[in-house]
């Protein structure tokens, strides 16, 4: 109600809207605060709630569109309140995501992100004293910046970044707030986050061009026709980053970002209907799940990771694979053991919580104790009892190479180098070498011979020769009579049966490479691969040289026979 107004002058109608748009605005925040009390694991519990979350939401938007006029004379509505619940939906959006993995919801987010910047809803906080505000638009381009990396659009993040700076500065000038140290430590990390690929692709122009690593029609070599692979879906995955000192944004390691790009499928738009901004429909879904369900757990602690894993192995449909991910720093034993156990090699680090004090734990073990924050292969074994692809990507990942098949259910463990030459391991702070090459092993084969940027034309030939290269290894394996057979159960899986092939050429590139020359520098596997048949296959050797020459690096390649190593 503005002026000296009294609500008796204010026609009913108009009276009624007011009334209407306060319920909404009230509903939507109660609703809004809401999600934070429902469990992060599951499928089943938070989806109704969403739903409910999303519906207010719809309401709201469409309503102060209809009735503007009468909410800005009467009501006194501002844009950056209407920018607030532009922001709350591209939350909402971005949270399922989160909770579903569909990346088309990340271009519904990105859409009201978007609309929030060029129609400059947020424009007129700078003017207004209050310190809460101009948060409020420090945090939106936060997250508009992470929808952004995900989505590849690394132009407009480095416009946002700078945008981003000049609000920090002014902010920190106007108010003399104590969080100045923490919105600058944002800055440093998105700008490292933006530097960490090693290898730059560049047009004619010296332009930087930026491609997608996420799984794309015609990326996954085909099956033979009559091949018999299993049937198995990867359904489910968990994400865990813990690795010290790594490049990280918004609770997401680079690690952690490769590898949910490399268990999705490309974006695309739910419907043309939601693709313009404003038109809000909660029940748009696709058709069926194009990419596997994932929780991303960043510096987890161990009763945080068993409880999302154990919430997945229950909820893991018949005929589905889970899939863990653990980038982490490795946890050694601290005494000699005879008895090769499965908690008497150590594992990988959890984050240790409230249970340090002055750096060191608590409870003071003997040497007959094991570490406590570390996830053992030993914890991984009640979860063998169904379908299991385990990814280690670790300075310790030895730990889980003599990981036991109790139940006779597929299984498979894919296990990073533990040690790396000087040069590689100068890098490892931009991300790991081994989850590069299962992410994009061009990247990964170009940063490991020492190459900064590629031309265009040379990548995309490239790739053209790694995609018959990648053929090549799928018939290797699928051939192979001496392969176990828990590799082609997971073979039918179009995620899977590509991780499989990057982690099969980055072996035997890595066999090549003059730096590698220790054993504990190539990757393993339990099962262990029939080597003669994959990675030292004359035919592979062979292609990795190809690449080599191509790129122009054959110089760093051994040329020839293995035998001696």
């Amino acid at each position: 109600m503005t002026g000296a107004e009294t609500e008796d002058d204010i026609p009913l109608g108009e009276r009624k809207t007011v009334t209407d748009f306060c319920y909404l605005l009230d509903k939507s925040k109660q609703l809004f605060n809401g999600l934070r009390d429902l469990p992060q694991y599951g499928h089943k519990q938070w989806q109704s709630y969403f739903g409910r979350t999303f519906d207010v939401y719809t309401k709201l938007w469409k309503f102060q569109q209809q009735h503007r006029q009468v909410l800005d004379t009467r009501y006194g509505l501002k844009r950056w309140q209407i920018g607030e619940v532009a922001s709350k939906i591209g939350q909402l959006y971005y949270h399922y995501y989160l909770r579903t993995s569909e990346t088309s919801y990340l271009n519904e987010a990105f859409s009201f992100y978007s609309a929030i910047r060029q129609r400059s809803y947020y424009f007129q906080v700078n003017r207004e004293d209050r310190p809460e505000l101009v948060v409020k638009k420090l945090r939106y381009y936060a997250r508009y910046i992470v929808v952004c990396l995900l989505l590849n659009k690394m132009d407009l993040v480095k416009v946002l970044v700078k945008e981003l700076s000049e609000e920090i500065e002014d902010y920190t000038q106007r108010f003399n707030t104590e969080d100045q140290l923490e919105w600058n430590l944002v800055l440093q990390e998105v700008a490292a986050f933006i530097e960490a690929d090693p290898v730059v692709i560049l047009n004619d122009n010296n332009s930087v061009v930026v491609t997608s690593n996420r799984l794309q029609e015609g990326s996954v070599p085909p099956l033979e026709q009559g091949m018999v692979v299993g049937q198995l879906i990867l359904a489910d995955s968990l994400i865990i980053g813990n690795c010290n000192n790594q490049v990280k944004f918004s609770e997401l390691t680079i690690d952690m970002f490769r590898m949910l790009q490399a268990l999705e499928r490309e974006p695309v738009n739910l419907a043309t209907q939601t693709s313009k901004q404003g038109a809000l429909e909660s029940n748009e879904k696709p058709a069926k799940r194009e990419n596997p369900h994932k929780y991303l757990l960043y510096k987890p602690t161990f009763s945080q990771l068993f409880s999302f894993l154990s919430a997945s192995f229950k909820e893991l449909p018949a005929n589905s694979v889970l899939l863990v991910y653990l980038s982490a720093t490795g946890v050694f034993p601290t005494g000699h053991s005879d008895f090769g156990g499965p908690y008497d090699s150590g594992g990988v680090l959890t984050n240790t919580n409230r249970d340090v004090v002055n750096g060191e734990t608590v409870q003071k073990r003997n040497q007959a104790q094991k570490e406590m924050h570390c996830l053992h292969p030993g914890d991984l074994f009640p979860f063998t009892r169904k379908p299991l692809f385990i990814i280690v990507d670790s300075s310790n990942s030895a730990a889980y190479k003599n990981f036991t098949n109790l139940f006779g259910q597929p299984l498979v463990c894919l296990l990073s180098p533990t040690v790396y030459p000087k040069g590689v391991q100068d890098q490892s702070q931009r991300g790991s070498l081994f989850t590069l090459f299962l992410y994009s092993p061009l990247l990964a084969f170009s940063s490991v011979c020492g190459l900064n940027s590629v031309r265009r034309g040379l990548w995309e030939r490239a790739q053209e020769f790694l995609h018959k290269v990648d053929h090549d290894i799928g018939q290797m394996i699928t051939r192979s009579r001496t392969i176990d057979q828990a590799f082609l159960q997971f073979f039918g899986d179009e995620f899977l049966r590509l991780l499989l092939v990057r982690f099969v050429f980055c072996s035997a590139a890595l066999r090549l490479h003059k730096l590698f020359r220790e054993s504990r520098s190539f990757p393993e596997s339990y099962p262990e691969l029939p080597k003669q048949e994959t990675v030292e296959s004359g035919l592979l050797q062979k292609h990795v040289l190809e690449l080599a020459a191509m790129l122009d690096v054959q110089n760093l390649f051994c040329d020839g026979s293995l035998e001696a190593y």
